[in-house]
């Protein structure tokens, strides 16, 4: 009985120390994941894994409601896939194009301002997630779109048979 107490004693212990004590690290992303397109002239900039954080945080709290997972729930033939970045017109598939479009969103072929439709900074006032986002922050999500294609593959954008 004596023995079987110590040993449960000791198993508790050791769960706790492993749990509250020990710092615990998520996945670490490598320099060549973090390396992201900044513009349109082939410039890549590697984000920190602060960043990589941040963006997903910021992702998480502002875009997440109409594109999680990649998706565009009001539009489900645009998805933040990188091919379909590409395509769109102006091309949004780096840095900067991306923070350019959360400033000032256009329909897919750059014709027409959704603005009032779409989160922007542009419509701060109708869309109040958007008000206090900084370009730093615009930057952390535009690379935080980027990442994901390789980080989750083919889940990033693939739709209703992913999630």
């Amino acid at each position: 009985m004596i023995k079987k107490r110590l040993v449960l004693l000791i198993v508790t212990l050791f769960l706790y120390f492993n749990l509250c004590c020990l710092n615990t690290y998520s996945m670490e992303l490598d320099e060549t994941t973090r390396t992201v397109q900044l513009d349109d002239s082939g410039k890549t900039v590697v984000l920190t894994t602060e960043q990589v954080k941040r963006g997903k945080r910021l992702f998480n709290n502002s875009c997440a409601q109409c594109h999680n997972g990649g998706i565009t729930k009001t539009n489900p033939n645009i998805s933040l896939e990188l091919d379909g970045l590409k395509l769109a017109t102006p091309s949004r598939d780096s840095v900067m194009s991306l923070i350019d479009y959360m400033k000032n969103p256009t329909s897919y072929d750059g014709e027409n301002s959704i603005a009032e439709l779409h989160p922007s900074i542009r419509s701060a006032e109708i869309f109040p997630k958007m008000r206090n986002l900084t370009d730093d922050d615009l930057f952390a999500i535009a690379s935080h779109i980027l990442i994901q294609p390789k980080v989750v593959a083919e889940k990033w954008g693939g739709g209703k048979i992913y999630y």
